[in-house]
């Protein structure tokens, strides 16, 4: 695909140096930008960073760091006190589980919790992995509410303190402030969709009971108010943040109101009203969501008058930065010497350090092909599902006592969470792959009958009862939108472009003509111009919410085999409830006294990286 650059649009060029902080990482190759559109009050927004803090290592277009972000935040700070400006930074939540960083140190969080502090953040609220397990709830109350004095607000969510058991807010429900530089008077909140998946230490209050109470309905009638802000872990298009915008609306009529969102690992945007819009700026420090506001009303600074008096009328803009320095350099009208700060190089330094301690480099083996969660359909010989279909889960699943006896495994795809790259696999690469402690349960002698049917129930592929919730899939890392935009048929040649996985260097047939890097083009509800950084695109593909393997079943090139009559019934314990579900519809009467441990200390995690260590011997 060839783009011819439009005016507004600039080249970046290749320097020798510079563009990368963690030793490791690739450096990325040049691409056509869009310009950040700045306006009175701006945001920066992350969310799903999942401990991807040390940036992507093996992905060009996103090897900057959370060192590199503090460096570009700090940046983006001075152009706005230098213009008069605010700049505002925001996170909303799953910053654990999905990344050695995180996942491979024990306690967990060891060195992430003092890695993230580092960035001065002035709304932030948690995710549903924070509260998976009591040691990571316990662990936002102690460590990481204190750490950002008073930023961290829990609108819905409460905690059994783990001092006195006492049932109290995680954080505060709501701040107010003011900008430092026009004095715009906001009102801000922190929320979590109506997760029910959290430990028992933790109480997430559902968002259209919250917005009745009592607390919420005297916020929303302060009339000194230039903004609602509403961060939150939530889907932008969701009725728990239709519940909050009709509730603001019911009272405040014509107060602008900004939305962040999170959950769905996407980039997207979304309007309410002409006066409402949110931002979710999708996963894994793939992306730096900018977000700007021009028209409001402020709490009447001289400065600010003379600011906001250059907009007529109220103005919404969005920008998706891809996590890399070129992005960085340019937005800040900087190169590799003058970009850094010291405390960001002091943050990347930590970074690297950790991963030395963590030895996250070590590698296991060595990965012959490139395997595709999302960017090639199911089955294939390209998806990391087939391939742990066919060859992983036969040869990892295994109980000694059991062993001969036929077993239907099930697996949910949402417990896989990143592509394997062609070259080394480390330890790294096992929790970017499986970073859950999930291990594996089992109901014995379950009539095959019944068993063999249980893959479409929880796949939906037949009318149920049963309610079936997102979360068991794999993530489809763009919006129905972008997916519906995207050129037709699947990608052919992976080895040609491999995907977002190596950026080509330009080599334009003539000064204007630019191939483009495959990677993320976003069509949301303002159009298809937000991504900072112009790629061809690339086609993503959904995969099922479970996959199945059946082990040590006779032959199937054997016409005399018989299908067995039982078989074990395995699967991963993550979605116990859901087989117990839908083993109830089928019309049995499992419950968790049937079910027990298989191949008990063992975790999915471990036993891939056993099968990399066994299977794909050598170094890259």
């Amino acid at each position: 695909m060839i783009l011819r650059i439009p005016s507004c649009l600039v080249l970046l060029t290749i320097v020798a140096f510079g563009w990368s902080t963690q030793p490791s990482a690739p450096e990325p190759l040049s691409a056509p930008l869009r310009e950040l559109p700045w306006g009175q009050l701006n945001f920066l927004h992350t969310t799903d960073t999942h401990g991807w803090h040390a940036g992507h290592l093996q992905e060009p277009s996103f090897t900057g760091d959370w060192g590199d972000y503090i460096s570009l935040a700090q940046r983006l700070h001075e152009k706005a006190d230098n213009e008069g400006r605010d700049l505002l930074l925001l996170d909303t939540g799953d910053r654990i589980e999905g990344n050695g960083l995180y996942d491979a140190s024990d306690p967990k969080g060891k060195y992430t919790r003092d890695i993230f502090k580092e960035q001065e953040i002035d709304v932030i609220c948690t995710g549903n992995h924070e509260l998976y397990h009591k040691s990571s709830s316990d662990n936002e109350y102690l460590n990481t509410v204190p750490n950002f004095h008073g930023n961290y607000l829990a609108s819905n969510l409460d905690i059994l303190d783990p001092r006195s058991g006492e049932r109290v807010p995680l954080a505060p429900r709501f701040k107010k402030f003011t900008t430092k530089n026009q004095g715009i008077r906001v009102l801000a909140f922190g929320f979590l969709f109506d997760f029910t998946g959290n430990a028992n230490n933790t109480i997430v209050e559902t968002v259209e009971k919250t917005v009745q109470q009592r607390w919420f309905l005297e916020a929303i009638h302060d009339r000194e108010v230039d903004l609602f802000l509403v961060a939150g872990h939530v889907l932008l298009d969701s009725p728990e943040y239709h519940s909050i915008f009709k509730a603001i609306r019911a009272v405040q009529w014509d107060t602008p109101i900004q939305f962040f969102g999170g959950h769905t690992h996407i980039r997207d945007y979304f309007k309410y009203d002409s006066k409402a819009y949110g931002l979710e700026s999708g996963r894994y420090m793939e992306t730096i969501g900018f977000m700007s506001i021009t028209g409001l009303s402020t709490g009447g600074q001289s400065r600010a008058r003379s600011l906001h008096a250059e907009s007529k009328s109220l103005k919404f803009s969005r920008r998706y930065i891809d996590n890399n320095l070129y992005s960085f350099h340019h937005h800040t009208a900087l190169n590799s010497t003058t970009f850094p700060t010291d405390h960001g190089r002091n943050v990347s330094a930590m970074i690297a350090s950790a991963r030395k301690d963590l030895k996250l480099d070590h590698q296991y083996g060595c990965a012959p092909q490139d395997l595709w969660t999302n960017r090639a359909p199911f089955p294939h010989e390209n998806s990391i599902f087939s391939w742990l279909q066919v060859q992983v889960l036969p040869d990892i699943v295994s109980e000694p006592s059991r062993k001969g006896i036929p077993r239907l495994v099930i697996v949910n795809t949402g417990g896989i969470r990143f592509d394997i790259f062609k070259g080394p696999f480390t330890i790294d690469t096992t929790y970017t792959v499986s970073p859950f402690t999930s291990g594996f349960r089992y109901i014995k002698d379950v009539p095959f009958q019944t068993a063999k049917r249980l893959k479409r129930i929880l796949n939906q592929e037949v009318p149920q009862l049963v309610e079936i919730p997102h979360e068991l899939a794999a993530h489809l890392p763009v919006s129905p939108k972008t997916q519906a935009a995207a050129f037709e048929g699947p990608v052919e040649n992976f080895d040609h472009y491999d995907g977002f996985a190596h950026q080509m260097p330009l080599s334009p047939s003539s000064e204007d003509e630019i191939p483009l890097i495959p990677g993320y083009t976003t069509h949301d509800a303002a159009g298809s111009d937000g991504d900072d950084t112009i790629h061809s695109p690339i086609k993503f593909y959904t995969v099922p919410n479970v996959i199945e393997s059946r082990i040590a079943f006779p032959p199937s090139e054997d016409e005399n085999a018989k299908e067995p009559e039982t078989v074990d019934l395995v699967y991963i314990d993550f979605i116990e409830r859901y087989m117990l579900l839908a083993l109830k519809f089928l019309g049995t009467d499992y419950d968790m006294e049937n079910t027990e441990a298989y191949m008990e200390g063992k975790e999915l995690t471990g036993l891939i990286s056993e099968w990399v260590e066994e299977n794909w011997e050598g170094d890259c």
